[in-house]
């Protein structure tokens, strides 16, 4: 008799333990976007894609920063201890143009040897040399400026919406998992938990896509802001010298990349 109740104490004391501990139901953000309809499912892919746009932005243009800027060192370097504007003008046709700095040399260079030869043919060279140098020299900075801020407005669109699009994921999880937990009556912490923090997962995601994208957007601002204050001061500097055939006095040496911070940082 008592080999017998010795026998089934573990069968009783094991049975207890499955009771008292049941399965632990999945949770997670897998389970989530498992579960969800397809709104929740739509809204992650859409912050997929912002994630996946705003880092093709900042690798693409950090890397074109990083070549225009040892690009027109090369240049600005050729440029100022040139003997002659044909030297330059000589450079400029043998490797082309693939910065900033030598795409506005060869246009206000063009441009006044345009006007030396045939004048104000057209409206639009209507004016002095030096007008019309002007006017060039003020289009390729536009155009300039231009390229540098291209992707831009990406970026802030992202970093501005994507916090919101994952609160409205969020908002959503958390209807219908309010929806379930009212159908099924198990109003108990545990059941609610569970479904309301997985729901919250979407606003932290929102959140890890605008971050990079904010802070991506503020560094290629800044340093397009410098390049385009050097871009400004050589345009000064080469009008000037296409003018009067001198550089500014005491500046003869001196080119808008000789700063102490040439990152653009």
């Amino acid at each position: 008799m008592s080999d017998t109740l010795s026998a089934s104490a573990p069968a009783t004391a094991s049975t207890a333990l499955v009771d008292v501990n049941p399965a632990v139901p999945e949770m997670g953000f897998g389970h989530f976007i498992r579960q969800t309809d397809m709104v929740g499912q739509g809204l992650f892919v859409i912050l997929v894609l912002m994630s996946l746009i705003s880092w093709a932005l900042i690798i693409t243009k950090g890397v074109g920063l990083m070549l225009r800027q040892q690009r027109s060192k090369t240049f600005l370097n050729f440029f100022w201890n040139a003997t002659s504007l044909e030297a330059v003008q000589h450079e400029i046709t043998t490797h082309g143009v693939s910065e900033p700095f030598a795409h506005l040399t060869s246009h206000a260079m063009h441009a006044q040897a345009h006007h030396a030869r045939y004048g104000a043919a057209k409206l639009e060279e209507a004016g002095s040399a030096q007008d019309f140098l002007t006017r060039t020299i003020k289009k390729v900075l536009d155009e300039e400026t231009m390229r540098l801020e291209s992707g831009l407005a990406v970026l802030a669109t992202i970093g501005a919406t994507a916090p919101f699009v994952g609160l409205f994921g969020t908002v959503w999880g958390v209807y219908h998992a309010l929806l379930a937990i009212g159908a099924t009556g198990a109003g108990t912490l545990d059941k609610v938990a569970g479904p309301v923090g997985e729901a919250l997962v979407m606003t932290g995601v929102g959140l890890a896509v605008a971050i990079p994208a904010v802070m991506g957007y503020n560094w290629l601002t800044r340093s397009n802001r410098v390049w385009g204050a050097r871009l400004d001061a050589f345009a000064f500097e080469l009008f000037t010298f296409l003018s009067t055939g001198q550089t500014l006095k005491g500046n003869a040496n001196v080119h808008p990349l000789k700063t102490s911070n040439t990152s653009g940082n």
